[in-house]
């Protein structure tokens, strides 16, 4: 069992481990790599993890700058312990976008969701006119965009999810604006060449934040798990940070790269609180009926390109449970997996 005061660290540490195959891909990196958004909930384990990777292959003195409004002054602390840059920038200003320095690589992390029901004018904003000003600021960099697989829609479970060929089928302007930065980024790649990877990725996950520290808060709080979204797929943070990078190898000018990125099972809700409540010794409560369809991918091409998640869907519970058997703390950052309308 992990105990409380190390806990963070050691977590932090593992989601920045690099694979061997990423160190031996670093070594051939163009450039110095920006990561726009750093201070995500993804963000600064990209960053750190391509630090790591750079200097396991012998590359120190390549750059890894993040960039980030860094509105948590200790998220960029830790990142420049690590010997990465960091450079404070709202990067929704032309002017702040255009004096960023020049890279190889470029991890496009920015987006908003929460709060676009309420607020649309935002979201078409950070995820369709930015991504345009990204693309003219590092035209011939490799561009990978994180994107989501709510730009699919629902699907029935028996399908086995969304394939990258499926056309999408975006419900509620988060998902629209989604797709509206695939598109903008798209034609970068065909009318300037910019090699372009799009990653559409549901549902990330470790022991602070995603689906399974939300069922977790929910048994815990001795609340009804609702079961209306009878499915989900969900995948081990380190290994998604690892892809976004490794799939900067495979953007491609003309046509993007287009990748879904997703644990390998089609994974019950009932049953993944059902083994959540097992191992933190509590009782399961159940409301409402599983719909027909979900937010499903098919991320077989993921795995056939990058291998399968270093972490079991089993092994994601052990940690889950343990994190918060020794204190750990949760992110008060909901993932809402269970909205059905697209409105967040």
């Amino acid at each position: 069992m992990m105990e409380s005061p190390p806990a963070v660290a050691d977590l932090e540490r593992e989601l920045s481990r690099p694979g061997p195959d990423l160190v031996a891909e670093a070594r051939t990196w163009p450039g110095d790599v920006v990561v726009l958004g750093a201070g995500g909930k993804t963000g600064s384990g990209i960053a750190a993890m391509a630090r790591r990777a750079l200097t396991e292959a012998g590359r120190d003195a390549t750059r890894v700058l993040a960039v980030s409004r860094w509105s948590e002054g200790g998220a960029r602390a830790r990142l420049e312990t690590q010997g990465v840059d960091t450079v404070a920038a709202d990067l929704s200003d032309p002017a702040a976008l255009a004096a960023l320095p020049d890279a190889g690589t470029v991890a496009h992390l920015v987006g908003a969701k929460f709060g676009t029901a309420s607020a649309p004018e935002q979201a078409w904003l950070t995820n369709t006119v930015l991504p345009d000003h990204v693309a003219r600021r590092y035209p011939d960099a490799r561009i990978t965009a994180l994107s989501t697989g709510n730009v699919y829609g629902m699907t029935a479970p028996v399908t086995g999810g969304s394939r990258e060929d499926d056309a999408p089928r975006p419900e509620g302007d988060y998902a629209v604006t989604c797709l509206g930065r695939e598109r903008v980024l798209t034609h970068a790649a065909r009318t300037r060449g910019t090699p372009v990877a799009l990653i559409r990725l549901n549902y990330a996950v470790e022991p602070r934040y995603g689906v399974l520290a939300d069922l977790a808060r929910t048994l815990l709080d001795d609340r009804p798990v609702d079961l209306g979204t009878g499915v989900v797929n969900v995948v081990w943070q380190r290994y998604a940070n690892e892809v976004v990078l490794r799939a900067a190898g495979h953007a491609t000018g003309g046509t993007p790269f287009l990748l879904n990125l997703a644990g390998p099972e089609t994974a019950s809700v009932r049953a993944l609180a059902l083994g959540l409540a097992e191992r933190l010794g509590v009782e399961a409560r159940f409301t409402g009926e599983p719909a027909g369809t979900a937010l499903l991918s098919d991320a077989t091409r993921c795995h056939a390109l990058f291998g399968y998640p270093d972490r079991t869907l089993g092994g994601l519970l052990d940690l889950q449970a343990d994190w918060l058997r020794a204190g750990g703390p949760l992110w008060d950052k909901p993932t809402r997996f269970q909205r059905r309308d697209g409105r967040f």
